[in-house]
């Protein structure tokens, strides 16, 4: 594993914490820091639509859960649609590690549906905790049946390969 991929899935790592635990103002300075160095030394060329296609995904999935009622947030801070906006950041932070550190599990498309199940359903539980965010019961498994297609869907395209 290079250094490239390392810092790419640091990169996200540090962004989902910072979001989550900073909230909307630190998660969008951490997020403008991180996708503007990862566009400048490590995306390929046209990345930057897999960064907007995600944002939008991520308004139409999160937004459309939100006004299902399936998350209840404390925080009064800034809002995109329906979704605070630290929350709405995870989604290009996620697509920044698609190409990258993430491309290795593309060939394995059991393997990335299970991590998208596991995973997804995971950080949504995780982050509601850290973040004083209340989901309704239905919440986390809808959220894992969709990361699980998510995942499935980029096993399929998959000419994803990271940078040497």
């Amino acid at each position: 594993m290079n250094w490239r991929v390392l810092a790419n899935l640091a990169g996200f790592q540090l962004g989902w914490l910072v979001c989550v635990l900073g909230g909307s103002l630190a998660g969008l300075l951490a997020t403008l820091v991180l996708l503007s160095a990862h566009l400048r030394w490590l995306a390929l060329p046209g990345e930057w639509r897999l960064l907007a296609g995600f944002a939008g995904l991520g308004l139409l999935v999160d937004g459309g859960l939100t006004l299902a009622g399936g998350f209840h947030f404390a925080d009064t801070g800034w809002h995109l649609g329906p979704l605070p906006l630290w929350l709405w950041l995870l989604w290009p932070l996620f697509a920044s590690t698609i190409r990258h550190g993430l491309a290795w599990l593309w060939h394995y498309p059991r393997l990335a549906m299970l991590g998208g199940a596991c995973g997804g359903g995971l950080s949504y539980f995780s982050g509601a905790r850290l973040a004083d965010v209340a989901l309704a019961p239905w919440l986390i498994p809808v959220e894992a049946v969709v990361w699980l297609l998510v995942c499935y869907a980029l096993a399929r395209r998959h000419p994803y390969e990271p940078q040497p």
